[in-house]
């Protein structure tokens, strides 16, 4: 497990990097990374996302704003965009500190984005263009054949953001991808511990065929089973 330290002094040029391979251009609701909270607010993102700062580690303020760089105001202003994310939380003489999800906190998130997923892909639907179907099957193929399994959670939430955004309404895609990132840093560990990828995919391949149908009623169903077994198993694994 990755200490705060190991973060700090060990990854440093990262915190200065943006993973241009990985991010997508096409989100609505992309991070401002022309100022400094931005960038630093992207870093640690990507930090907590990937596991390298895992539940519970203490982020010290002084330490970071120094290897940024940066004044102290705007390292607090990347934390608290984080704290709204619910990636990080403050406490009393302990100062920010990286989240962690217990199972029925889990399970709770993805109540959420269940019953914001099933509305944006019911007024996606009827918008979605063959460009957005080519795009999300494009995402699909990558995954096959992609064998870093860190990169199969971004790439999943870049096949439902295509179909979503065709919704065109960027504050219930940017509530969704909250939720998302609140449970992505487990999804990873799930995915590529349990062996759901495969299944994940026929699910998707599913979902897409009734998306390129404007067949709403059964790509709801399928995307229903489709996290709810996800809740369910994630809701096991963290359980354990």
């Amino acid at each position: 497990m990755y200490t705060f330290e190991n973060f700090l002094y060990g990854t440093a040029e990262k915190l200065y990097s943006i993973d241009m391979k990985n991010y997508n251009f096409k989100t609505q609701i992309q991070t401002t990374y022309c100022t400094l909270p931005g960038m630093i607010t992207h870093s640690l993102r990507e930090a907590i996302l990937s596991g390298e700062l895992s539940g519970g580690v203490q982020l010290k303020q002084e330490e970071l704003s120094s290897k940024f760089n940066v004044s102290m105001s705007a390292l607090r202003e990347a934390l608290k965009s984080l704290e709204a994310e619910g990636l990080v939380k403050f406490y009393p003489n302990r100062g920010a500190v990286v989240s962690e999800l217990s199972a029925e906190e889990a399970q709770e998130i993805f109540d959420i984005r269940l019953y914001l997923e099933l509305g944006a892909l019911e007024l996606a639907i009827p918008n979605l263009k063959e460009t957005d179907l080519v795009a999300a099957d494009e995402v699909l193929r990558e995954v096959d054949s992609e064998g870093d399994s860190k990169r199969w959670s971004s790439l999943n939430w870049q096949f439902h953001e295509i179909l979503y955004h065709a919704a065109n309404r960027p504050k219930l895609l940017l509530l969704i991808q909250n939720m998302h990132n609140n449970v992505e840093r487990y999804m990873r560990l799930y995915l590529s511990t349990l062996h759901y990828q495969e299944k994940s995919q026929k699910e998707h391949r599913l979902l897409l065929d009734a998306c390129a149908k404007q067949d709403v009623k059964t790509a709801q169903k399928l995307l229903r089973k489709h996290m709810t077994d996800a809740k369910k198993n994630l809701g096991k694994y963290l359980s354990r």
